[in-house]
């Protein structure tokens, strides 16, 4: 399985350089990822600290492990901490993230990279966001007796582990000190094949960022000034094509309501593709040069959305009428 595993990691590494040259998010993956083991090693040479590695696949599971990062950083203050992500979505938002010492591309999963990975960084511990199952890190891992924990992970019956051909993800799952679950259901499912005492019940740690943001809200001065009392507000977030067509329908119909629409996608194409069906709108960046009360504001930038959902009547959580499913 380990042969069909490599297989694969080296298929995905020529499909992605392909699109490289065509797709500016996995061109940002190859790049992101140049030269990183001589950066890691400029880094780590005189380090003499320890050190917590935790990883996200994206900023979606960047802001439930938000939390746990800064809870870290505020009682174990000697402590330094390594931030990886898989997806340039993560990456790019958060590369100067403040309490991150190191901020990396996880380096493509060959056994070979791990090793000099773990090897360079030395992490005392290794703390996994809800998902992102790499054999050769978590091996390398395993074999040093460094801890690794799983956290705000949730499984489903029909995930690979419970099929006859996921023994290689359950050896995987068999590497964690600790799997901290969201629901009873994700340790039922689990207690088949795993150490029962491993797995915790400790919810999902994104309601501590949601908490946390609304608690320490800041107001956005664009967005002050394009809401105002005598709007009816939606707010539309992680959008798709198919919702932006839906919205363009209800807002034509009712004129008097206002939409914020921010799009998963806000490259330059899909974003004249929403300004095509939203003829009243104005671009966020934009909005203090060509805001003349328009009623369609477009988000074409990425970290505020958690923040825009205060001041909307009406909440739109984009994704259900896409393939991808409702996001998070």
């Amino acid at each position: 399985m380990v042969l069909l595993y490599n297989l694969f990691i080296l298929l995905f590494r020529l499909g992605i350089t392909i699109a490289s040259f065509f797709n500016s998010k996995a061109g940002l993956w190859i790049h992101g990822r140049k030269n990183w083991r001589s950066k890691l090693k400029t880094d780590f040479t005189n380090n003499t600290n320890k050190t917590v590695w935790v990883h996200c696949a994206s900023l979606g599971e960047f802001e439930q492990g938000r939390p746990i990062v800064e809870k870290l950083k505020k009682d174990y203050p000697n402590f330094k901490i390594i931030l990886t992500f898989f997806s340039p979505s993560g990456y790019e938002i958060r590369k100067n993230y403040k309490n991150a010492d190191w901020v990396y591309y996880l380096p493509l999963d060959t056994a070979q990279n791990a090793a000099y990975f773990i090897e360079t960084c030395k992490p005392s511990l290794c703390i996994i966001i809800k998902y992102e199952y790499w054999y050769h890190f978590l091996h390398q891992l395993h074999k040093k007796q460094i801890p690794i924990f799983l956290v705000s992970a949730i499984f489903r019956k029909n995930a690979i582990f419970f099929k006859w051909y996921g023994s290689l993800h359950r050896k995987m799952l068999s590497f964690f000190n600790y799997l901290f679950v969201q629901n009873d259901e994700s340790k039922y499912l689990l207690k088949d094949i795993i150490d029962e005492q491993k797995i915790i019940v400790a919810g999902d740690t994104r309601f501590d960022t949601v908490a946390g943001n609304a608690q320490n809200f800041q107001p956005i001065e664009i967005i002050e000034q394009f809401v105002n009392v005598h709007s009816k507000i939606i707010v539309a977030g992680s959008t798709w094509s198919e919702d932006e067509i839906i919205l363009s329908d209800f807002s034509q119909k009712n004129p008097a309501f206002k939409i914020i629409i921010a799009p998963h996608e806000i490259g330059d194409e899909h974003i004249l593709q929403i300004q095509k069906l939203f003829k009243n709108a104005i671009l966020y960046t934009d909005f203090f040069k060509n805001y003349s009360n328009q009623n369609i504001l477009i988000i074409n930038t990425i970290g505020i959305l958690s923040k825009i959902y205060k001041y909307a009547d009406i909440c739109y959580i984009g994704g259900g009428f896409n393939s991808s499913g409702i996001h998070n």
